[in-house]
C-alpha cells in the first residue's frame, strides 16, 4: 500500500522510500523518513495534492510522490 492509496482521515506509518537519487533525498528532507507517522488531513478539488500531517507541521505532496512511499 502506498501513501496515495490513504484515505483522509486516516493515519499511516512509513514502511519504505522508493524512487532514487535527488527524488528520495527531496522526500527525505521533507521529513518522510522510514517510521515516520503521517496522517492524511485533505486532498485538494481536483485530487492534487495530498496535505499531510508529519511531525507536528502540514506537508502537500504530489500524488505522483506519494506513490513512490510504501506504507503500513
Amino acid at each position: 500500500m502506498t501513501l496515495r492509496d490513504i484515505k483522509i482521515g486516516e493515519s499511516a506509518v512509513i514502511e519504505k522510500l522508493n524512487g532514487k537519487g535527488a527524488l528520495k533525498r527531496r522526500i527525505m528532507d521533507m521529513g518522510l523518513t522510514k517510521g515516520t507517522e503521517v496522517y492524511v488531513r485533505k486532498v485538494a478539488p481536483l485530487g492534487d495534492p495530498i496535505e499531510l500531517t508529519v511531525r507536528g507541521y502540514e506537508l502537500s505532496v504530489r500524488k505522483s510522490d506519494a506513490e513512490l512511499i510504501e506504507v503500513r
